[in-house]
């Protein structure tokens, strides 16, 4: 769990530039910014860096300072969650389609480590290993296209086995009462009406699915 000071500290750097390059940040300059000791801001720092937030450079004329992906997850998390709580009543992206049968390899990708791991430290739970396939309908194709413009998650690929497996994106949504999240492959074996969710129980048996039950799927920004 990050704590709220660092959090603010990484915010500062990140405010800074540290998302895209490394940016100099001496122990002075972020503590004017944060109304702190230059003491203070080195223990914050150091906790950053210590957790895997930030990478940090010691150069002869001081520090560089730059943001992890680890740290833009955190970040994310953070824009996602200022978006449900200061989002305008009536701004929900509704996503309506029905249950289908996908091609099974769903409950495979989400058992593998590297994705289940990331899926956990985004989005707060381990995927039921398989996921919920919905044909979209008209409307809820319309619905996609505008969620398009959405910070969505980053998800790393990876080499296992000698095999790569592809980056994904993830969006967290809701459907009914469960938190769950749209899956975006790099590549896609599905037509683009098709789009899957993850979530951490068998959707199909806690919400009584079926094949061809409608469903909607709500997407705050």
């Amino acid at each position: 769990m990050l704590a709220a000071d660092d959090l603010q500290c990484l915010k500062v750097v990140a405010l800074l530039g540290g998302c895209d390059a490394p940016v100099p940040a001496s122990t002075q300059r972020l503590g004017a910014e944060l109304g702190v000791s230059p003491q203070t801001v080195s223990r914050r720092v150091r906790n950053l860096e210590d957790q895997g937030f930030i990478f940090r450079q010691v150069r002869a004329d001081g520090q560089e300072i730059s943001v992890t992906e680890k740290g833009v997850g955190v970040l994310r998390q953070e824009f996602a969650d200022y978006c449900r709580l200061f989002g305008k009543k009536g701004n929900t992206f509704r996503l309506t389609g029905t249950v289908v049968t996908g091609l099974g390899e769903g409950g495979y990708y989400m058992s593998l480590p590297p994705y289940r791991n990331q899926f956990q430290a985004h989005l707060g739970f381990e995927p039921y290993p398989g996921t919920l396939n919905l044909k979209l309908t008209p409307q809820g194709m319309q619905a996609r296209r505008s969620i398009a413009h959405l910070p969505w998650i980053p998800v790393h690929g990876f080499v296992a086995d000698g095999r790569t497996f592809g980056e994904v994106k993830i969006l967290p949504c809701r459907i009914g009462t469960v938190f769950c999240a749209i899956v975006l492959p790099g590549r896609s074996h599905y037509p683009e009406d098709i789009i899957e969710v993850i979530a951490p129980v068998p959707m199909r048996r806690e919400l009584g699915l079926k094949d061809n039950d409608a469903v909607t799927v709500e997407v705050e920004p």
